[in-house]
């Protein structure tokens, strides 16, 4: 009698910078699926409107040479239309993923976000807030995508993440691992591919 095949999981791991993101497809037996950088959103859209016109309006930096004009309105709405624009951005993207590896992905893994204000407005008024919320857009809109294909999302913190994978990969030391993985697939393989490889397998394990 035959042996069944043994099912695998596929798990896909997220860094995002700014508008763009690197997405690494693992697999539960260790083996590199697939590996990917996005962008979120077009080139004539801002990639920071909460940091960037966002101060502007509320009068940071506007000594600034590369500052402008812009009311706090404008702003608000242009975060929206970023805000738009990366949700069909991430939605487009990850239905390339799936249409492009021959298993079913079910995990996929992404950088913790920090808590923000409740309203766009109140985001920009924070300075702190201000500095990280472009990027709690992003991840919040590859989340949502994710969802809507059926993944599990989970949140990952960057200084536990590869212990967590260390875990799932019966390993004391990732690193000559994640080595070994970057040779399979070639350049670029850099801290933001590993730390994405981590996040994909850490996503088993809190699974």
């Amino acid at each position: 009698m035959a042996k069944a095949r043994i099912q695998r999981t596929l798990s896909v791991g997220v860094t995002e910078h700014g508008n763009s993101a690197v997405l690494v497809t693992v697999a539960s037996d260790g083996e590199l699926i697939d590996r990917r950088r996005i962008e979120l959103t077009e080139s004539d859209l801002p990639t920071h409107p909460h940091h960037h016109e966002g101060s502007w309006a509320v009068g940071r930096h506007k000594n600034s040479p590369w500052s402008r004009e812009i009311s706090l309105s404008e702003a608000v709405e242009l975060v929206e239309q970023v805000r738009a624009a990366a949700a069909l951005g991430a939605r487009e993207a990850l239905a390339a993923l799936a249409a492009a590896v021959s298993e079913p992905i079910t995990y996929i893994s992404i950088r913790q976000c920090p808590e923000l204000p409740p309203t766009v407005e109140e985001c920009i008024a924070d300075n702190r807030a201000q500095t990280f919320a472009d990027t709690v857009m992003y991840r919040q809109a590859v989340a949502a995508a994710a969802e809507e294909n059926g993944w599990t999302v989970s949140w990952y913190d960057r200084e536990r993440v590869f212990d967590e994978a260390a875990i799932v990969l019966g390993r004391d030391d990732l690193g000559d691992f994640l080595a070994q993985l970057g040779r399979s697939i070639g350049p670029p393989w850099q801290a933001k591919q590993k730390l994405a490889a981590a996040a994909a397998f850490a996503a088993m394990t809190r699974a």
